[in-house]
């Protein structure tokens, strides 16, 4: 298995804007999306992402808060995949300050619109592949913020 820190998944992922966000539904099912996580890329075991109150995936997170994100650069054959819980926030604080005037095509009302919600991923695990090598970054360094 090969050793890479943080902050080498970090500096690979900061091209990555698209994850697939998986969820698990109330039944038991797994249940994924596509995500932006809106170039907020200076990764440190945490992501950030929007969504509103009246969604699926949001009643999913609130019943369970496992989840499992999948990065993929194909061109580059880096495949990484993020275990984690998510907590779901609708502090105005806080979502101001991870957002980005991109965010207005899906939230118009930006901050202040009606549900909007933020959802902080804390990895617990980052299992990578790239090229023919395999990796995982331990817990103990994934003490990023909270």
């Amino acid at each position: 298995m090969s050793i890479k820190q943080l902050s080498d998944i970090s500096k690979a992922m900061r091209n990555l804007d698209i994850c697939m966000l998986t969820t698990v539904t109330n039944n038991g099912m797994l249940i994924s999306r596509p995500m932006s996580n809106n170039r907020d890329v200076e990764y440190d075991g945490n992501s950030y992402f929007f969504t509103t109150d009246d969604t699926d995936m949001f009643k999913n997170l609130f019943e369970n808060s496992a989840v499992n994100l999948t990065y993929i650069d194909a061109e580059q054959q880096l495949y990484i995949s993020v275990t984690g819980k998510a907590k779901l926030i609708q502090n105005k604080t806080k979502l101001e300050s991870h957002w980005v005037d991109e965010l207005k095509q899906w939230y118009p009302e930006g901050i202040n619109q009606r549900g909007i919600a933020m959802i902080h991923v804390k990895a617990s695990r980052i299992k990578y592949w790239d090229k023919m090598e395999e990796g995982e970054i331990k817990k103990s360094l994934l003490s990023g913020k909270n």
